[in-house]
């Protein structure tokens, strides 16, 4: 009887439930970060809200970084040991290049064990709901096939919205030009971003946190109540913005939960300090997807 199949992500994954990790056996390959002259590893030693308030009281900007290829060759070759299949699901391909290096690191196990690399197309929940997902699959299935075809049934059924509050974030991964960066900060107009098809996008203006909750809610009322939402900020107490958020969600939907969470440092590299977001996962899929009511802002 084959052995079972081995689960490998990244640390971007922001799972709800974090012992589900050692429950399934997910094996999690922290990202790097560069910043201020220091390297640290996500989720070994880098603590989240100490992350994002240091990062709020200075001006340099994080660089991301994938795990390097012998991380990824470590990991495999461990795994080799007790499988012949290995799914390594990675944050989005179009947003950073971890999937990449896993790839590359899988050619060093040609003929000894069947590497699949998979492309979220998400980050945070997203990422760690179709992990979840290939765990709980990987139980009963044997078909390493199979389970890649189910889950890429699943990449369109995550959904996300930020609204920044450091323009130079936007402008470092290209979603703003140095003129729309210079005119936001002058008129303090910020543009809300999505993720779209695996990509990072900015779509249209706010000037007012009033406003950013506005386009939150209708983000929201697009779902159905039995979809897994998670409510991101960058402190870990609620902030006034986050209550003030639940309470307008509240009008809308009655007696629903609405968990908080810090976002993780990974995803701080996008966003920058002060954000907030909502970040959404479908619990259903039908045909018709349903399209994004807002616009993407052209770049420059």
């Amino acid at each position: 009887m084959p052995s079972k199949i081995k689960i490998v992500t990244d640390s971007s994954a922001q799972f709800a439930d974090p012992s589900l990790v050692a429950h399934h056996d997910i094996s999690v390959v922290p990202l790097r970060i560069r910043w201020r002259g220091n390297l640290y590893r996500e989720g070994i030693d880098l603590d989240p809200a100490a992350f994002l308030s240091q990062l709020s009281q200075h001006d340099d900007l994080p660089e991301l970084l994938p795990p390097s290829l012998e991380a990824f060759q470590a990991v495999y070759a461990r795994l080799a040991r007790q499988t012949d299949r290995i799914l390594s699901v990675h944050l989005s391909q179009a947003m950073h290049p971890t999937a990449q290096v896993a790839q590359a690191a899988a050619q060093s196990l040609i003929g000894r064990c069947d590497i699949v690399v998979l492309d979220s197309k998400s980050i945070g929940l997203g990422l760690a709901r179709l992990v979840e997902e290939a765990a709980h699959l990987a139980e009963t299935c044997d078909s390493l096939k199979e389970i890649v075809r189910l889950l890429r049934k699943q990449l369109t059924r995550f959904y996300a919205i930020f609204a920044i509050e450091r323009l130079k974030y936007a402008q470092q991964h290209g979603l703003l030009g140095q003129a729309q960066r210079l005119l936001g900060e002058m008129l303090g107009i910020r543009p809300l971003l999505t993720i779209e098809d695996g990509e990072l996008l900015a779509m249209e203006k706010v000037r007012t946190p009033a406003q950013a909750i506005d386009k939150f809610v209708e983000f929201v009322l697009e779902f159905n109540q039995g979809d897994q939402m998670l409510l991101l900020q960058s402190a870990p107490e609620p902030t006034e913005q986050t209550l003030a958020l639940i309470d307008r969600l509240n009008l809308e939907f009655a007696q629903r939960t609405y968990p908080i969470s810090l976002y993780q440092p990974s995803l701080a590299c996008y966003l920058g300090p002060n954000a907030s977001g909502i970040m959404l996962y479908e619990s259903s899929f039908s045909p018709e997807s349903r399209r994004k009511p807002y616009e993407v802002e052209e770049r420059e």
